[in-house]
């Protein structure tokens, strides 16, 4: 499967339309519910193989953040062989108390993984919590980048965007259905 029928087989599966309000605050009349691409777990693998190719070489840990960039990161994982945290919007109280489960991020070349994003909001939030526990991060990667502003507003914290698909892409895919 090339890149083009991902794009088809994304738009088709998780692009909605209605009246959304997205964790910025935004309301859009589409949406992208990645938890549809994310149960599908031969479109996920596939996505995930596409990935792979995004990683930077020197990455040492990839870290999924909380929810939907879990599936994400543990597919990436399978065909990268890399090691996966997983990332919590905030450390749980109990047990670990753990920002970061599984892999060790402190002093590692850490990429963190997305699956979708609009302002980057959480990225830069969860980027900042992770350098602070001592994770080296340049980079994220996603699997759709809405084109809403999310990657200047990561490379004003540094952190460069990848993104395996752009909404435009998606359109263009779809005989340039959407907004």
């Amino acid at each position: 499967m090339n890149l083009d029928d991902l794009a088809r087989r994304v738009h088709a599966t998780a692009r909605l339309t209605g009246r959304f309000e997205l964790r910025s605050g935004r309301v859009t009349d589409d949406y992208f519910d990645k938890y549809q691409f994310e149960a599908d777990p031969v479109l996920l693998d596939a996505l995930a193989g596409e990935l792979a190719a995004l990683v930077p070489a020197d990455t040492e840990v990839l870290a999924g953040l909380e929810m939907g960039g879990i599936a994400v990161v543990t597919a990436l994982g399978r065909h990268t062989g890399l090691p996966c945290a997983f990332v919590r919007k905030a450390a749980k109280p109990y047990g670990t108390a753990r920002l970061a489960e599984g892999a060790d991020v402190a002093g590692r070349r850490v990429l963190v993984v997305e699956d979708v994003v609009t302002s980057g909001g959480q990225v830069a939030v969860s980027t900042r919590r992770l350098r602070e526990l001592g994770a080296r991060i340049d980079a994220a990667l996603c699997v759709i980048d809405r084109q809403e502003g999310g990657a200047e507003a990561l490379a004003a914290e540094e952190i460069g965007l990848r993104a395996l698909l752009r909404r435009a892409d998606l359109e263009r895919a779809a005989g340039g259905a959407g907004s």
